[in-house]
């Protein structure tokens, strides 16, 4: 194994990377950078899918990183993932464990691998302000009017990245660097990437959301607005908190988000998908896809790609 390389478990929501990153991490040495757009944030638990006690494994606690490590009402950008996954990976390595990325935030993820240039534009909070009222359809096509080539390599999953898109290529083109994502990192990776039959992946989805709800979601809200985060804030923190501050603020009845709400978790999980092999055809490294998140599969994948 050299200092370039990266174990990456991806997938859409709900398919099972973390356990399967957490047994890769168990049987190479490894510790666990979350790439996740909500899961920086402190608080943001339950909605986010944290899942912290699937990092255990064998009464040991695979270590992870990028979890917990700002304010909800702090913005984290992409080049802020950057920048914090360079570091951690070099602490990695420097201890001679392996590095796995995990995630299903497809942005970050290709952001790293592929060494984006991203451009250092300030937050507009008038125009933030503006574009959070707008529904996401609208977003995308505002976008994709002014930026077809940034659409493409923005993750529509998430509004909050749809918005700082919109954000960047609204602003000055001085401001705008060349960010076409030619290959800079270095990073030596195999990409292992989920994947399920859409019936028993929308099967898995709709346990794991009313787990959610048993285990307090909609109270993890009530605190986050009670603590003093603004519902603006709250409807850009993705759609679990989007849709439940709107149960909360009266605007949704109960049975209604929670419908609503697993719709378009069914419709997140499909872009996702689209995300992971659109980065297979952009990039010349190859993704192994792993039916139904399957241990045997992906370890005899890691186990070929570390033996070269």
């Amino acid at each position: 194994m050299n200092n370039h390389t990266i174990l990456v478990v991806c997938g859409p929501t709900a398919s099972g990377k973390t356990a399967l990153a957490v047994t890769l991490a168990q049987r190479y040495n490894g510790e666990i950078i979350s790439a996740d757009s909500r899961q920086v944030y402190r608080g943001l638990d339950i909605g986010s899918g944290k899942d912290l006690h699937e990092y255990r494994a064998a009464a040991k606690v695979i270590p992870h990183h990028l979890i917990d490590i700002i304010s909800p009402e702090e913005t984290y950008t992409v080049s802020h993932y950057q920048k914090g996954f360079y570091r951690i990976f070099k602490q990695i390595r420097s201890r001679g464990a392996c590095a796995l990325l995990c995630g299903g935030s497809g942005l970050y993820i290709e952001a790293v691998l592929r060494g984006y240039r991203i451009p250092e534009v300030p937050e507009n909070s008038a125009l933030r302000s503006q574009l959070s009222t707008e529904p996401v359809e609208q977003l995308i096509k505002q976008l994709e009017t002014l930026d077809p080539q940034r659409l493409k390599q923005t993750d529509t999953s998430s509004k909050k990245r749809i918005i700082r898109a919109i954000e960047i290529a609204s602003a000055p083109p001085s401001l705008c660097p060349d960010d076409t994502g030619k290959a800079l990192s270095g990073l030596s990776p195999v990409i292992l990437c989920t994947r399920w039959d859409r019936t028993d992946l929308h099967r898995r989805i709709t346990e794991r959301l009313y787990r959610r709800f048993d285990e307090g979601m909609i109270g993890e809200v009530f605190r986050l607005r009670r603590g003093g985060l603004s519902d603006e804030r709250l409807l850009m923190m993705g759609m679990e908190y989007r849709h439940i501050t709107r149960y909360l603020r009266g605007e949704l009845q109960l049975q209604t988000m929670i419908e609503t709400l697993q719709h378009e978790i069914f419709r997140l999980a499909k872009r996702q998908e689209s995300y992971f092999r659109g980065m297979e055809r952009r990039s010349s490294i190859p993704v192994h896809w792993i039916d139904n998140a399957d241990t045997a599969t992906a370890i005899a994948v890691a186990d070929e790609f570390f033996s070269r």
